[in-house]
């Protein structure tokens, strides 16, 4: 083969050699031009770095970001999605105060959006973790909590979240049982039964079915039966050897009534 005829086959190779190397750089070039169009001051721009931000768990910081956007841009594009995403960095701070408002702006602003019962679920969510690990403090932020996981179960039933809505709302409600049962309970023991009874009446009416029912039967009957109400007593004792024919308490109620379960 004559040298000439080589150069030609040598200058190919170079060529296809050198040409994904072009390729890479034309890449990142575009990248990084794409990158710069973006204003790191504008909604946008300070947006995305609140993103950045709350994906890196520095919440604080992706909550004025986002807080930026809302207050600087109010009707720019990502606003919307930037209010959303402040109340669920305060979600994620623990900061269920100002999440359960952030949440509840939203909802009231946007009652359409596409993610509505995410928001009304968190919402409920917010009331639900601000509840007191005990039953003897105040539960007054358990209504507002069984209000919205009400409208999830009622409203969007085929919701991902309708689920843990059902069970949240389940174990509220067991606490407010808890605590009306414990408030009977301390009357009860101070034999103090007309209010015991009226609290165990309230406990069997408002909170059935939450295994409760066994006992405060017994001691509704019992209470009634120490004030004179025969009658409400028979009525309770009745109830209690219906529904729970093998309980404990028959017998103790038979032997405060006579040796026949009579009065």
């Amino acid at each position: 083969m004559t040298r000439s005829a080589k150069i030609p086959r040598l200058s190919l190779m170079k060529k296809n050699l050198f040409l994904p190397l072009i390729l890479v750089i034309s890449h990142s070039l575009i990248s990084c031009s794409s990158k710069e169009t973006v204003d790191p001051n504008s909604a946008e721009g300070l947006y995305n770095r609140g993103l950045e931000l709350e994906k890196n768990e520095r919440y604080e910081e992706a909550a004025e970001k986002f807080k930026e956007v809302r207050n600087k841009f109010p009707y720019s594009k990502v606003t919307t999605d930037a209010e959303l995403k402040l109340a669920d960095v305060y979600y994620k701070q623990e900061a269920f105060p100002e999440s359960q408002v952030a949440y509840q702006s939203f909802k009231d602003l946007h009652p359409k959006h596409p993610s509505i019962d995410y928001v009304t679920f968190q919402l409920a969510m917010s009331y639900y973790m601000q509840l007191p690990p005990t039953i003897d403090r105040d539960l007054t932020l358990s209504q507002k909590a069984i209000t919205y996981f009400d409208e999830i179960i009622t409203s969007y039933p085929n919701s991902k979240h309708a689920k843990e809505a059902k069970d949240k709302k389940q174990d509220v409600r067991t606490k407010l049982a808890s605590k009306e049962d414990y408030i009977a309970d301390f009357y009860f023991k101070r034999e103090k039964y007309e209010s015991a009874l009226g609290r165990y009446e309230d406990l069997l009416e408002d909170f059935p079915n939450l295994g409760f029912d066994e006992r405060a039967l017994f001691r509704a009957a019992y209470s009634a039966h120490k004030i004179g109400q025969l009658d409400k007593s028979n009525k309770y004792f009745s109830r209690l050897k219906e529904k729970h024919p093998k309980s404990e308490f028959i017998k103790q109620m038979a032997k405060l009534k006579g040796s026949d379960g009579k009065h």
